[in-house]
């Protein structure tokens, strides 16, 4: 089939894309820039905020896989051209994700320090990681709406504005930094605190640029958005059909990373250090994965909706190839600079070459992420959120075992422990593939 003959061709992909792609890499710089300012305050603080980091994440996480769900969904309309329902999709997600943010901002305030506790080994760690979750969980009331908004326009495939928001995100953060964490220009010197509440306060930023942009787009009553209306309980129960499959797979693969994490702080505080310069560094690769295979995954739910199954396969290797184009050679880039690539996220060269073995071992994980993870979105994409849940469950399982295998049972090297992602990002690939060629997704609805 040529690319004439396609709906999603090369260039509409790519079109559809780089914003993504920027908003996330924007995204990124947030917790990069956090990074880069604490590993000039000491190595307690860079390995606490990567931990008090992992801890947020994993909350959040719950949050954004009903995001990812309602996406689905308002996808499949936006395909359908049933664009009224998806405001009322939009506004009942709202909703249920402001609820979601109180009960979870709750649960850690309660909860989150014992947790923190039992998991972490080190005094001086356990206590830089409270003192950042206490302020850091404050960021679900914004953050939450705001990727309702993201949801919304990725589905409707008018991802520009993401981009733009995201500047202004990391504009926001990256001053408040400054501010915060060293106490310039008369603010208070809070160090690790500060860059908790910096990032709080980007999140709002972010959340209001949302509202102000939605709210003055005269397209705004195509959709029915930013209206009052009832919470519709059918509706809410449409939505987690898909979405509650999503929230448990996010929930539990952030766990997983948190669980990997905790078994690195087992190795000692500059393993913990190390693993957090890497995970940094591997970050910012994941974004033009990620980026690829989100758009994948909405333009597969938008194919379903207009009914052109027979196009999934083809628009699925044509994001393969292009995400493979542009993550390469920045993989190769960072295998052959390592030691100037990490000097961006601490001068400490001591850490810098105790890093370089485990950067190395995370790099060879991207040759099976690229294409396993554009797969596994194309099945979330076909609305078959229960089987991607299935997958991620077995594959996290070999996963966590090979972790524990190696970080906590024999305590080995800590780039060794790091080719638990290799494992997982070949894994993904061969189950994800073969469910793709083979399985009966083409004639589901929802």
């Amino acid at each position: 089939m040529t690319e004439m003959k396609t709906e999603y061709g090369y260039r509409k992909i790519w079109t559809i894309t780089y914003p993504v792609l920027l908003s996330l890499l924007m995204q990124q710089l947030i917790g990069v820039t956090d990074t880069a300012f604490l590993g000039r305050v000491g190595e307690v603080e860079l390995g606490a905020s990567a931990l008090g980091g992992i801890f947020y994440l994993v909350v959040y996480m719950v949050g954004f896989g009903f995001s990812v769900g309602a996406e689905i969904i308002m996808g499949r309309r936006n395909g359908e051209k049933n664009y009224g329902a998806i405001g009322e999709i939009f506004g009942n997600g709202t909703v249920f994700l402001v609820g979601l943010a109180v009960a979870m901002f709750a649960v850690s305030q309660v909860f989150g320090p014992g947790l923190l506790r039992m998991s972490i080994s080190s005094d001086a760690v356990y206590e830089a990681a409270t003192t950042y979750t206490r302020w850091r969980v404050f960021g679900f009331f914004f953050s939450f709406v705001a990727i309702m908004f993201r949801a919304f326009y990725m589905a409707v495939t008018r991802t520009r504005i993401l981009t733009a928001n995201s500047i202004v995100m990391v504009g926001s953060n990256v001053v408040l930094n400054y501010l915060l964490i060293f106490g310039r220009c008369g603010f208070p010197e809070l160090g690790i605190a500060g860059a908790a509440i910096a990032s709080v306060i980007a999140e709002l930023i972010s959340m209001l640029f949302f509202v102000v942009y939605t709210a003055t787009r005269p397209d705004r009553n195509r959709y029915g958005l930013l209206r009052r209306r009832p919470v519709r309980w059918a509706v809410q129960k449409q939505i987690l059909g898909v979405a509650s499959w999503t929230m448990i797979q996010f929930f539990v693969s952030c766990g997983t990373w948190m669980f990997f994490f905790v078994a690195i702080e087992h190795l000692g505080e500059r393993s913990l250090a190390v693993s957090n310069i890497v995970r940094n560094v591997g970050a910012v690769l994941y974004l033009f994965v990620s980026a690829y295979a989100t758009t994948g995954g909405a333009l597969v739910s938008n194919l379903m909706g207009k009914g052109l199954q027979e196009q999934v396969m083809p628009l699925c290797r044509r994001v393969v190839v292009m995400s493979a184009v542009c993550t390469l050679p920045l993989v190769l880039a960072a295998a052959c600079w390592p030691r100037a690539v990490m000097h961006v996220l601490t001068n400490d060269t001591g850490l810098i070459a105790a890093a370089v073995p485990s950067l190395y071992v995370m790099l060879v994980s991207y040759v099976f992420a690229v294409p396993g993870y554009v797969y596994f979105l194309a099945i979330s994409g076909t609305g078959n959120t229960r089987a991607t849940l299935r997958i991620e469950l077995a594959i996290l399982a070999a996963y966590m075992a090979y972790t524990w295998f190696t970080a906590m049972y024999l305590r080995t090297d800590v780039a060794v422990a790091w080719f638990a992602e290799s494992i997982y990002g070949w894994l993904l690939l061969v189950v994800c593939y073969s469910y793709m060629r083979r399985a009966a997704w083409r004639g589901k609805v929802i």
